[in-house]
């Protein structure tokens, strides 16, 4: 038998894929853990707790699966008895059986172990996909790598990166980078899109995510006690099915590449002899469709060991197309050195045009990777020669044989291959984070700009604060959105953790330092451990103005008004489109929760409910509230005829304010009319009030708000849900041990303005101008310290200037023309010799201008600036 031994039956050594497969496929023994309780005198017999009788009969294999598939299935069964713990000669038996020669297996068996047979035989076959899975993926990699070196294929599909917003596969992502880097160096590439190459990075991203979820199944379900052998068998059929998908799929792309490579072998004699060879060898695509079918319907007809071994079958035709393909590559790249080395091949098809071998394939340069791989092949397939194409052909085909253990060598240094090159591959960036090019810098830019602007207008004075505070100072802030604080390790016996937002940090600013008022804006970063999605990123800034302090009487809620007032002023001028603040009152939304029965502990949680309502319906948060939550169906329906009512402001509050109005009744909702009266009359004095819809299902979550709640909302093409909220939280400052501090702000979340205003210029067709260069000194010639002189005296004056030394007219114009540079100076280094003139360009206005060298910086400074 084989050289090492498998353990089975013990919690020390779990049972590995691996290790079913070197057992079934005879490369290792099975050998039973020591701890394992075992019958090792008695006859077979199950004992129980009930100790009752139990009928056997003696069972075998199915005749359906192969040597390797029983062997597989057995040495399961065995580990599966084993964890058990029911004594019983039955082990023995098994194990002598595997480690004899032949194999067989008729064994008396009880009836109650026949679910756990079929259960182990899935679980022996799926072990064995588990095993091949890894080296599948690789060998899938290889082929079409090398179909891309040989067809000339366009690497673009390869530059896929993650894009930081959780719409990007890991897996894909992991894919492109291994395909950098088996390519990075080729000269063989080009610009042929081939659809079978363009697909690779989702398909055997695809691939390699279902392997994984069967990786995760199998390593489990193989070391725990089979208590429920049929959920064991759906649970891992449920994941195979997927696997097998993806497997058929592979199959069709890889026969696809096969057959392009067959068309772009150059030589006719080659070409002719191996797809005479491909027809009769490789699996056409009847032949693991028909085996996917087959798959398909014993998985619909519960008969799950049958189903994983049409899986399995499949696997093998995968594998053989996958030969196919990295064959038929091979010889289009090499068909030049096949020519000279193997015997016969002249003789194929040559008559009809006898000069067809004459021409000899340019040498090219493939990848560092797939270079290195195709050394490898060389190296045992192409010495000595005098064979004929058939006999190399099937040497090759032998040698990317699974089974073959120097086939697992070979997958071995390719992995070596892959991991030495690691270097080339590119780096990425955390998921929900982004890099922001000199474009969308050009826009962010203005839109700071135009909000500091508007908060300077206002009074404010800027504040910017530590990036990651105490954690101590943050926690029990935010509710139930708290669990999204970064931590961060321990560094000097501090905990600390990232902001999660500016508004906390300004409070304990306030706090810390004594203020009893206080007008102050900033614009930073801020962190949430967040599942990255589109608009949500876990590193993103934010643009806060808040007013700490408490106004004179003849100004109650005039803080209140002047947030508000201030993101109208914000998203008018940054000219985003239609948007609506929505505003609501904490002590209303509280009373409306007492009115409707809410339970006080329950506030909060409901609120988190209620504030989904823009995205969901009611009766999805109705579901919530009674089936998750415990409220009664009765109190959720009055909360409905709450939340619905939303418009505008002043009709809305004077239907609160009649005499049949619940919320009269109660003093705090009755203390938020009047608040709110006073704020949507001072808005509408301000003619601001159009902008704002009164909105009782407004329920912002964080804990700290007590007062007025608002939240805008593009309602624009592009969907990025609020851009902008903020309220009054007249406790928060006082939470830090100091005296009560009343404040109310406003937070921009810029991220999503900047989404926003991208989007509009890519709908115009408008490129941002990058920099803001007014001028270009372009030196068409070859002296760099003429360029430094001109350009220095257009610095030394205030110019914004760049400048250019080439030989080549047009690439000045390339690059001004790219960056937008509205003026040039053109200096032709003889003209400038013999005249002493300089030659100034308007681009835009395509005017030219000859004038003296020693006029031109004030003749430019004249132009750009009169107007």
């Amino acid at each position: 038998m084989g050289e090492g031994s498998v353990t089975v039956g013990g919690k020390s050594c779990p049972l590995s894929s691996r290790g079913v497969y070197a057992v079934a496929t005879g490369r290792a023994d099975v050998r039973i853990d020591s701890s394992a309780k075992v019958d090792r005198e008695g006859e077979w017999s199950i004992s129980s707790s009930t100790q009752t009788q139990t009928q056997t009969q003696t069972i075998t294999i199915p005749e359906f699966l192969t040597l390797e598939e029983c062997r597989a299935s057995v040495v399961v069964l065995l580990n599966s008895l084993l964890l058990s713990h029911a004594p019983s000669r039955i082990p023995l038996l098994l194990s002598q059986s595997l480690n004899s020669e032949p194999f067989s297996f008729p064994f008396p068996f009880p009836d109650d172990f026949l679910t756990l047979l079929s259960s182990s035989t899935l679980l022996g076959i799926s072990a064995l996909l588990d095993h091949h899975s890894s080296s599948l993926s690789s060998f899938a990699d290889v082929a079409a790598a090398f179909s891309c070196e040989a067809l000339n294929a366009d690497p673009k599909p390869f530059s896929l990166i993650d894009s930081g917003d959780g719409h990007t596969s890991k897996d894909d992502v992991a894919v492109a980078a291994d395909f950098r880097v088996l390519l990075n160096g080729s000269k063989s590439l080009g610009k042929l899109n081939i659809p079978s190459l363009a697909t690779v990075p989702k398909l055997h991203g695809t691939v390699r995510f279902h392997a994984k979820a069967l990786h995760s199944r199998i390593r489990v379900e193989l070391n725990s006690r089979n208590n429920n052998p049929f959920g064991t068998q759906q649970a891992v059929c449920t994941l195979l099915l997927p696997f097998a998908a993806s497997l058929h799929q592979l199959a069709h792309s890889s026969f696809a590449r096969a057959n392009t490579n067959l068309d772009s072998i150059a030589t006719d004699a080659l070409k002719f002899g191996l797809e005479e060879l491909f027809r009769k060898d490789c699996p056409a695509r009847d032949a693991f469709t028909n085996t996917f079918n087959h798959a398909v319907n014993f998985f619909l007809g519960n008969d799950y060991a049958k189903f994983a071994h049409e899986v399995f079958v499949l696997l093998g035709l995968v594998w053989k197309v996958l030969a196919w393909e990295t064959v038929t590559a091979f010889v289009v790249l090499e068909s030049a050195e096949l020519n000279e080395l193997i015997e016969g091949v002249k003789e194929i098809n040559v008559g009809e045009n006898p000069n067809v071998d004459k021409k000899k394939k340019k040498k090219v340069v493939l990848g560092k990777g797939t270079g290195s791989i195709l050394a490898l092949f060389k190296e045992r397939l192409l010495s000595g020669g005098g064979i004929s194409f058939g006999t190399w052909v099937a040497h090759f085909l032998s040698f990317l044989d699974l089974a073959k253990p120097e086939f697992n060598d070979f997958l071995l240094k390719v992995k070596d291959i892959v991991e030495s090159n690691e270097s080339r591959r590119l780096p990425k960036i955390p998921k929900g984070t982004r890099d922001f090019a000199k474009e969308q810098m050009t826009i962010r830019k203005k839109a700071f700009s135009i909000i500091e602007e508007v908060f300077e207008r206002h009074g404010a004075t800027a504040l910017d604060t530590p990036v990651f505070e105490l954690r101590e100072t943050l926690m029990g802030k935010y509710g139930e959105d708290s669990k999204l604080i970064y931590d961060l390790a321990d560094q000097g016996g501090e905990l600390l953790s990232l902001r999660y937002d500016l508004t906390v940090p300004f409070a304990r600013f306030v706090a810390m330092n004594g203020l009893t008022s206080f007008k102050r804006y900033q614009i930073a970063k801020v962190y949430r451990r967040d599942n990255p999605s589109k608009g949500r990123y876990r590193e993103f800034y934010q643009c806060d103005f808040d007013i700490a302090g408490t106004p004179p009487q003849a100004e109650y809620m005039g803080p209140d008004f002047e947030v508000v007032r201030i993101l109208t002023e914000l998203l008018d001028e940054l000219d985003i489109g239609e948007y609506e603040i929505k505003l609501n009152h904490r002590k209303l939304l509280d009373g409306m929760m007492q009115i409707c029965g809410v339970p006080p502990e329950k506030f909060r949680t409901i609120c988190s409910s209620i504030d989904k309502l823009d995205k969901q319906s009611f009766q999805q948060i109705r579901k919530e509230m009674v089936e998750e939550k415990g409220l009664t169906a009765e109190t959720a329906d009055r909360i409905e005829t709450f939340v619905t009512q939303k418009g505008s402001p002043l009709a809305l509050l004077s239907k609160f304010k009649q005499e049949s109005s619940d919320f009269l009744k109660h003093d705090g909702a009755s203390e938020a009319l009047k608040d709110l009266e006073i704020l949507f009359i001072a808005l509408e004095k301000s003619k601001r009030i159009d902008k704002v819809v009164f909105d009782l299902s407004l329920a912002r979550g964080l804990d700290y708000y007590t007062g007025v709640i608002f939240e805008a909302v593009f309602k624009g093409g592009t969907q990025v849900g609020s851009i902008a909220a903020g309220g009054r939280y007249d406790n928060l400052i006082g939470m830090f041990g100091s005296k009560m501090v009343p404040a109310v702000g406003v937070s921009l979340g810029i991220e999503r303005v900047f989404a926003i205003m991208e989007q509009q210029q890519k709908d115009l067709n408008q490129m941002a101008r990058p920099t803001k260069t007014e001028v270009l000194v372009s030196i068409v010639g070859s002296d760099l310290t003429l360029a430094a002189e001109l350009a220095g005296e257009l610095w030394d004056v205030g110019v914004k200037a760049e400048f250019k030394v080439n030989t080549r007219r047009t690439k000045h114009f390339e690059y001004a023309k790219e960056s937008r540079i509205p003026w040039m100076v053109l200096v032709y280094e003889q003209e400038l010799k013999e005249e002493g003139v300089v030659q100034l360009k308007n681009l835009e206005a395509n005017i030219d201008i000859k004038i003296p060298r020693g006029e031109f910086v004030v003749e430019l400074r004249r132009r750009l600036y009169s107007q």
